[in-house]
């Protein structure tokens, strides 16, 4: 190297950072300052054990900040039990300091036995006679306890399988929910014969005497309390004067486009924190079932009881006792366990089991203090909150459902919504069940499925050729023509659609579908019935199948590993067939399927697009449909009263007989 080429080099170098300076030495005067090229061996050992000393200081604060105090009894503070019964925490511990706010929301939980009058034709003759339905009205469970803990592995597909239309037993005695206006004792038989000509009825009635008619011709159908006689327009309530004026300030109108979410939401991959759950028991109930209903096995409620007998000796609880449960963590599992179990005389403190370090069941000191109110409560983890399906079969078991019944409810909103969608605070769901509990041949004719202030009906109805399926009150089933998960299990959603970072370009762009991480090899099924459009390698999409569907539609599906056999442009498919399997070929960085649905040649997206409905009830059934509605609706909200509801009488040469 030349001298012109070593100060060009100098000089890239200098212009760089770098600069001509002697070597770093560790020669400085004993006691003094580091200067210039200097090291202190010590100054840069006491830096060291500083940073060192602080963050040990700083993890240990954390520690007990987001952790908290993990032990609520031991057995030593079981023994003592009888002498600081009335003892509060000091002031100092750490139960009280490090307990950070959750949100607390109201539930409910009513399950009645109602009576109804029925109306039922058999063999041409009409039968009057009480039927018993049961109603259950509560909120979704906002956690995932022992009950829920062995349901079946959510898998869309082979859920909708199970969600079959019916077939009517022929020898089976059919549920009517056809109401009588009236009560009866008894059963009543109702035969029609002809008028006789001898005896006409009169040219005109006035309205009055038609009212006095039906007054005392059928009992209950009419009281004085219901306001003006049938013939005259009831007093209206929801119209103003105009000359009224309003007030200044008052907002009239419904609110619209308005979604209600919590205020803060926390990461979905939260591990699970305590909730309290405090309830109250409404009708006489053994212990044990009340144990079971919310979340205990069996062995948890032998130890419970096991703890508490000394204490409480009372196999039943009465009615208006109160019931305080803490659930935590277990380990290895997104189930949450009982720590702690109270019971109270109102608000009398009468004994309380907990949880200690080495998994035993012991009584314990009294929790601190709370103001309980009419309404059941529980505090709400909104970083743990169960999906819509498993809400479903928690609250279902906890309400002594069976587990048929519980999958039929589950399939039935399998289409028109992700159930693995997770729950809101304060959603809730209605059935209308025949018979009663007790009964093991019930049959579901009802459920409303309210998600964020969003509500989803479905009523029971057989058509005549014994095929009972559910239908909304447009009278159509839930089922749609296409899958929103058509991969086995479901998939893991990991991307949404629409624009996003793209994660091997890194620019924003729009994301035409949906990512379903799932296993390589994972079956994917045809979301609908079609024509297979494409089956080949597509640029970045991979190994890509395209469908078409009726009416504009198409679905895609790319990232395979492999295109199933017989998977060829033109083949036809149906719903559910297998057309290939989840892999990462193309631009993809990890096996998923990127699956597609496209109107009209633009796409959409899978999880929210409203799709078309497979199935509807023929006119014909119309009319008898829009009854069964109006008579259901009238069962489930009636509200334990006597059901009643208007005859309408057609006129027709006949007369009615009761027997």
């Amino acid at each position: 190297m030349n001298a012109a080429q070593r100060n060009r080099h100098a000089a890239l170098l200098k212009a760089t950072g770098y600069e001509d300076s002697p070597a770093l030495t560790v020669k400085s005067p004993e006691g003094a300052l580091p200067q210039g090229r200097e090291i202190s061996f010590a100054w840069l050992a006491g830096t060291v054990l500083t940073g060192v000393t602080s963050f040990m200081l700083m993890a240990g604060a954390l520690q007990v900040s987001f952790k908290g105090q993990d032990t609520f009894s031991t057995p030593f503070e079981a023994l003592s039990i009888s002498a600081s019964q009335g003892a509060t925490p000091a002031p100092t511990s750490l139960v009280g300091k490090t307990r950070r706010a959750k949100p607390v929301t109201q539930t409910h939980s009513d399950l009645e036995v109602i009576e109804a009058s029925i109306r039922e034709v058999v063999d041409g003759v009409a039968r009057i006679r009480n039927q018993p339905f049961t109603t259950i009205n509560a909120t979704l469970a906002t956690a995932s306890t022992a009950l829920s803990e062995d349901i079946p592995t959510y898998d869309p597909v082979a859920l909708l399988a199970r969600n079959e239309p019916l077939r009517a037993n022929p020898s089976a005695e059919l549920v009517s929910t056809d109401i009588y206006g009236a009560d009866v004792e008894g059963e009543l038989t109702v035969r029609t014969a002809a008028l006789e000509l001898t005896d006409p009825p009169h040219r005109a009635i006035s309205d009055m005497s038609a009212a006095q008619f039906v007054r005392l011709s059928v009992e209950g159908a009419y009281t004085d309390a219901e306001g003006p006689l049938m013939a005259y327009a009831p007093p209206s309530t929801s119209l103003r004067e105009l000359g009224i004026e309003i007030a200044p300030g008052t907002v009239e109108g419904v609110a619209e486009n308005v979604t209600v979410m919590p205020k803060t939401r926390a990461a979905e991959d939260m591990g699970s924190l305590r909730t309290e759950r405090v309830l109250t028991i409404r009708e006489e109930t053994p212990l044990a079932e009340a144990f079971m209903r919310n979340g205990f096995t069996t062995e948890m409620v032998a130890a419970v009881t096991r703890a508490m007998q000394n204490v409480y000796t009372q196999t039943d609880l009465p009615e208006g006792t109160r019931l305080r449960i803490l659930f935590g963590a277990s380990r290895g599992s997104q189930t949450l366990i009982p720590y702690r179990v109270s019971i109270y005389d109102d608000t009398t403190h009468r004994v309380t089991v907990a949880l200690t370090d080495q998994g035993r069941y012991v009584t314990a000191l009294e929790p601190p203090k709370i103001e309980f109110t009419e309404e059941d409560t529980e505090e709400v983890n909104v970083g743990n909150l169960p999906t819509i399906y498993r809400s479903i079969w928690e609250t279902g078991r906890k309400h002594g459902l069976d587990d048929a019944t519980i999958d039929r409810i589950a399939a039935m909103y399998a289409y028109d919504l992700d159930l693995t969608r997770r729950v809101s605070p304060g959603d809730s769901i209605e059935i209308l069940l025949s018979g009663t509990v007790e009964e093991d041949n019930q049959d579901l004719l009802y459920v409303a499925l309210t998600l964020s202030n969003t509500t989803r009906e479905l009523f029971r109805f057989q058509t005549e050729d014994g095929v009972i399926d559910f239908y909304n009150p447009d009278g159509e089933t839930g089922k749609q023509f296409l899958l929103r998960r058509p991969l086995e299990g479901g998939g893991t959603l990991r991307s949404r659609y629409g624009y996003r970072r793209h994660p091997i370009f890194g620019d924003y762009r729009l994301h035409t579908g949906t990512d379903l991480a799932a296993r390589s090899g994972t079956p994917i099924y045809a979301g609908g019935d079609g024509i297979v459009e494409m089956a080949q390698w597509y640029s970045g999409y991979g190994r890509y199948v395209e469908l078409r569907h009726a009416n504009g539609y198409n679905t895609a599906y790319g990232h395979m590993s492999a295109i199933a056999d017989g998977i060829s442009p033109g083949a036809r498919v149906t719903q559910g067939q297998v057309i290939g399997y989840v892999g990462s070929t193309g631009q993809s960085t990890g096996p998923h399927l990127h699956y597609e649905i496209k109107i009209n040649g633009n796409t959409v997206d899978p999880l929210a697009v409203k799709l078309p409905r497979a199935n509807s009830l023929p006119q014909q059934y119309q009319t008898e449909f829009a009854s069964t509605v109006a008579q259901v609706r009238a069962l489930v909200e009636q509200d334990g009263t006597p059901v009643t509801t208007p005859v309408t009488v057609a006129a027709a040469p006949a007369t009615t007989t009761a027997n």
